[in-house]
């Protein structure tokens, strides 16, 4: 087949062509058809098909894992066009790495098949009821949990109740995966681990209380087997991925592939995973992963550093029409801003890891988000900061708060999210709605340009923040600032009182 727009021939990703790749992209040297499922994999997002799925093909390049192939599945609606575009290519990948230095590429096939998306989820938990499946792994993204602004389950969300109310034929994967438990118990069959690949604190943890409070509202023996028997372990995951678009797309038809869901990512991969599995695992510490008994020091690092940072960035980046991330970091008072938050508010309340000190990982940190090849949007980065500022802002916040330190950055990045969420750049283009809750977050963005504290009355966010005058005074402080001077001059300011 060629190319519509440059008359290039491309080859088609399939299983057919594997022998055929372009020069310098490699495919898998494994005999797929000879792959059997242990993993079920729900939200086949970029991140887990260059994170997750490339650590399981890596391990089957070495002749391991070949009883262990991901079957992809999916609870939304919208999952349907992928699985479509991976189905109608046997489920392979093309991996572009994004590095200063140059480009590469590989093909992957540790996933082997794509359950239908059904309103009732039956090909789901008949598949996580087969014994052969010994995992069941989610990338659902950090809002999907059912949290209540505590933290705790949220029995009342009315997903939940609906499922309370049809267990037998649920919306979400919680309750998907609690009738599959049930027909395994019911068989004897053994449990799957429930293993979290999202950017949690605590994720497993978080994992579990979702899991067993779906079980506790229909059957509460049901529930204490989960508890007792299933393994929930914790988990960092990291990775830059970038969301695919018509530049991502041009590119892999540039290396001669004709591929309908590429993934670029960057020349970076973590997973640290606690060793915690009720039904084996895959030899992942064979490429590189590192499988200890306490993840928390490795994921409070990188979440607080990375995905805190991303927030402090994003946000004043939408405001300043900068495009990506990297151009936030290439904009001087954009940078001396994130350094600051970073160095007086942000690495104080880092706890040490055995393999590197907080201030050599924001080094890291900086170098990976200064990448210009990586193209990772702004707007990617600030989407749904409704759960990304509770789960990687606010908890540093609330630790400041009660040590007493610094947090005048921090609430000038509540105020940043605040301004970005009217809608409108400092030059007045228009933001599009970015977020799950984005009218009630334009609305009381909207009231808060006169009256500041509408914007920390939202407790489904703020909880008991709202109470602290210290960042109470601060936040208002800071959204006069903005009102007043503008983006720019507003971090030019904090900066210059820091130095």
């Amino acid at each position: 087949m060629k190319d519509a727009d440059t008359n290039t021939a491309l080859i088609k990703l399939c299983d057919a062509t594997l022998d055929v790749l372009p020069q310098g992209v490699t495919g898998p040297s494994y005999d797929r058809s000879k792959l059997t499922a242990g993993i079920v994999h729900v939200g086949l997002g970029n991140f887990h098909r260059a994170h997750q799925a490339w650590y399981l093909h890596r391990l089957m390049e070495q002749g391991l894992a070949h009883d262990w192939a991901i079957i992809g599945a999916g609870v939304r609606a919208g999952d349907r066009a992928m699985r479509d575009r991976l189905l109608a290519q046997d489920c392979l990948t093309t991996l572009v790495e994004l590095d200063p230095s140059g480009t590469s590429a590989e093909v992957i096939g540790s996933m082997i098949d794509f359950l239908p998306v059904e309103e009732d989820n039956a090909a789901l938990i008949a598949a996580m009821s087969d014994p052969a499946i010994r995992i069941v792994s989610l990338t659902v993204t950090e809002g999907g949990y059912f949290l209540d602004p505590n933290g705790a389950f949220d029995q009342n969300h009315p997903d939940i109740q609906h499922d309370a109310k049809h267990p037998k034929a649920p919306r979400t994967v919680f309750a998907a995966m609690v009738a599959a438990l049930k027909q395994r118990r019911d068989a004897g069959h053994k449990p799957f681990t429930g293993q979290c690949c999202d950017n949690l604190q605590n994720n497993g943890d978080v994992l579990r209380q979702t899991v067993i409070g779906m079980a506790s509202l229909t059957e509460p023996d049901l529930a204490a087997w989960i508890d007792a028997e299933c393994a929930f372990p914790n988990a960092m995951v990291d990775c830059i991925v970038p969301a695919t678009g018509e530049e991502e797309l041009a590119l892999v038809k540039s290396l001669g592939i004709s591929d309908a869901a590429p993934v670029t990512h960057e020349n970076f991969r973590q997973w640290v995973i606690e060793d915690a599995f009720c039904n084996g695992r895959p030899l992942w510490e064979e490429v590189g992963a590192t499988l200890t008994d306490d993840v928390h020091p490795y994921e409070s690092m990188k979440i607080r550093i990375l995905n805190a940072g991303h927030q402090v960035l994003a946000n004043a980046g939408e405001l300043l029409g900068l495009a990506t991330i990297a151009d936030c970091m290439a904009d001087d008072d954009v940078l001396a801003y994130f350094r600051q938050v970073q160095r007086d508010e942000i690495l104080p309340h880092i706890d040490p890891v055995p393999t590197m000190g907080s201030a050599d990982y924001l080094k890291l940190i900086e170098y990976r988000f200064a990448n210009p090849k990586i193209k990772d949007t702004t707007r990617r980065v600030a989407f749904d900061g409704s759960s990304r500022h509770p789960g990687f802002v606010l908890p540093i916040l609330q630790d400041a708060l009660q040590s007493g330190t610094s947090t005048e950055g921090l609430a000038l990045v509540e105020a940043l999210w605040c301004q970005m969420c009217t809608g409108q750049r400092d030059d007045g283009t228009i933001i599009d709605p970015n977020d799950p809750i984005w009218a009630d977050l334009n609305k009381a963005a909207l009231i808060a340009q006169t009256d500041p504290l509408v914007w920390l009355q939202q407790r489904n966010i703020y909880a008991g923040l709202s109470d602290s005058e210290t960042f109470a005074s601060q936040f208002v402080t800071a959204m006069e600032a903005l009102a007043a001077s503008g983006t720019r001059a507003t971090l030019r300011a904090f900066v210059a009182r820091g130095s």
